[in-house]
C-alpha cells in the first residue's frame, strides 16, 4: 500500500487528502526519494505497461521534442528512471490494484477500492 506523489504538487496532495485515511500506507515523494528499478517493474507489471506509467503532460516531454518521436517499451521506461517529472502521479498501490493519474474517475476508483 504505497502513494508515489510529489509533495510540490497540489494536485497531488488534493488527492491525498481526498482519499484519507490512509492508514497503512507508505507516501513516497519521487522528487526526493527517487524510484527505483525494482519499484518501476512492480508498477509495470499491475500496469500493463511503462507507457501507461508515463505523463506526456511533463514539460520536457515538449522540450525535449519527445512528442515527434515513435517511443517504444523501453525508452518510456529509461526517461520514467532517468526524469522524475515523466511519472504520471500519483500511483496509488492498493493490495493488488494500481491507479496512475488524477483523473476524477481514477481518483474515485482508489477511493472506493481502499475505503470499501
Amino acid at each position: 500500500m504505497k502513494i508515489y506523489h510529489l509533495s510540490t504538487c497540489d494536485t497531488c496532495q488534493r488527492i491525498i487528502k481526498e482519499l484519507q485515511p490512509l492508514e497503512g500506507f507508505e507516501l513516497q515523494d519521487i522528487k526526493t526519494e527517487a524510484v527505483t528499478l525494482a519499484q518501476l517493474e512492480e508498477m509495470k507489471i499491475l500496469a500493463g505497461s511503462y507507457e501507461a506509467l508515463f505523463s506526456k503532460r511533463a514539460r520536457l516531454f515538449r522540450q525535449r521534442g519527445l512528442h515527434e518521436k515513435q517511443l517504444s517499451e523501453i525508452d518510456y521506461k529509461k526517461l520514467i528512471l532517468e526524469q522524475y517529472t515523466f511519472l504520471k502521479r500519483p500511483v496509488v498501490l492498493f493490495k493488488d490494484q494500481i491507479f496512475i493519474g488524477n483523473s476524477e474517475k481514477v481518483v474515485a476508483a482508489a477511493k472506493e477500492s481502499i475505503h470499501s
